[in-house]
């Protein structure tokens, strides 16, 4: 049986990485940033459009609605890949403009109004707060799932704030936006630790996702036919998967709300636009994001 404490061993260990090459980044990266690399890591920079929802959600969501989880990821690949003309014009004028975030974008097109630009940060606080507690709760839940199967309590469980996972959680990735978000004082400069810590993170959940997917279908099954034999004996009177995708009204407002999402989330905004140091790399990211979302997808459907 696993002990706890290898759990959060591993747990600090994983993060502690994250914390030395964000560090390498901002301190000795220059170059790296600066080079051939530096489109690779852009593109991959993106990939922080798959959340949990991507680990989790898409797997439950094709299973209960088929293949309407496709259209989550339709849009992105359509702005990015078909669009790559667009977001390099909002990538020149927001370097033109020295925007910083969306509400700073939003607040320029209307001659620099400060009070459009906070409408938008408030709504854009208020549209994110619900979604950020979602991943505390997913990331608390994962930990939990590699603690009970420990057989034993989880660390500091009696405690009535400390016990809280999600709480300890949000204490650490705080710390990690104060330490690296917010480490040069000009508005403008780019965060380089922290976008090559989240294309390592992003190349990571690629890996893992892959990893399990591979597992599932040549480690427990004997391929992907072999899968497909059992799971339709399995199936019995349910109905197939392709009968439980909803019509195409769905598909397409779930494609419309994603494409808003590539560049409209917070997030989505200051990787693809803020973090841009160069508008050529948005045309590799053009070819290597879509690639990047299809692959882990690519074993949504047998999990």
């Amino acid at each position: 049986m696993i002990p706890a404490w290898s759990v959060v061993l591993t747990a600090l260990a994983y993060l502690c990485a994250l914390f030395a090459i964000a560090h390498l980044a901002d301190t000795s990266g220059r170059r790296l940033m600066s080079g051939r690399a530096r489109t690779t890591i852009y593109a991959l920079a993106l990939g922080v459009y798959c959340t949990s929802w991507t680990f989790y959600g898409s797997v439950g969501f094709a299973h209960r609605n088929g293949f309407d989880f496709l259209g989550i990821y339709v849009g992105p690949i359509l702005v990015i890949g078909l669009g790559h003309r667009f977001v390099a014009r909002i990538v020149t004028i927001a370097k033109s403009q020295n925007i910083t975030s969306i509400a700073d974008f939003v607040g320029a097109r209307y001659g620099k109004s400060e009070r459009v630009a906070a409408m938008v940060c408030l709504v854009a606080v208020i549209g994110a707060l619900p979604y950020i507690s979602l991943q505390l709760k997913a990331v608390a839940n994962s930990l939990s799932v590699f603690l009970a199967a420990t057989g034993g309590p989880a660390p500091l469980a009696d405690l009535p704030v400390l016990g809280d996972l999600a709480f300890l959680v949000a204490l650490v990735l705080a710390g990690f936006a104060c330490a690296f978000g917010t480490r040069h004082i000009d508005a403008t400069e780019h965060q380089d630790g922290l976008v090559l810590a989240i294309a390592v993170e992003s190349l990571i959940k690629l890996i893992a996702f892959l990893a399990l997917g591979l597992f599932v279908v040549y480690g427990l099954f004997d391929g992907g036919a072999d899968l497909l034999a059992q799971a339709t004996r399995a199936a019995g009177d349910a109905p197939p998967i392709w009968q439980r995708t909803s019509n195409w009204p769905t598909f397409l407002t779930l494609t419309v709300l994603s494409s808003f999402a590539a560049l409209l989330l917070a997030r989505q905004f200051h990787m693809a636009i803020v973090e841009n140091r160069d508008v050529q790399d948005v045309r590799r990211a053009a070819w290597m994001f879509p690639l990047y979302l299809i692959l882990i997808n690519l074993f949504v459907l047998p999990l």
